[in-house]
């Protein structure tokens, strides 16, 4: 796993990238709107509108997930 952070994989022009806005540390943590929040973003990315965090080449899939108290996790997949 650390490899593959320090590999830049997980960047914005990398193989796998994750948390092309930031995520909760860059937007904070609105509670209940963080996965919406995601799936804005992520639709960004599958239209090509998310200028300087647009993911380059074609995005065609995209995925979130959200962990709420107690217990409850949500993950959504976005394709187009």
């Amino acid at each position: 796993q650390g490899d593959l952070i320090m590999s830049g994989a997980l960047e914005i022009g990398g193989k796998l990238p994750v948390n092309t806005d930031g995520g909760c540390i860059a937007n904070g943590e609105p509670i209940g709107a963080s996965g919406l929040r995601q799936i804005i973003e992520c639709a960004l990315q599958l239209q090509g509108r998310a200028g300087d965090r647009q993911v380059p080449g074609d995005p065609r899939t995209a995925f979130t997930q959200v962990y709420g108290a107690p217990g409850l996790s949500t993950c959504t997949v976005l394709a187009r």
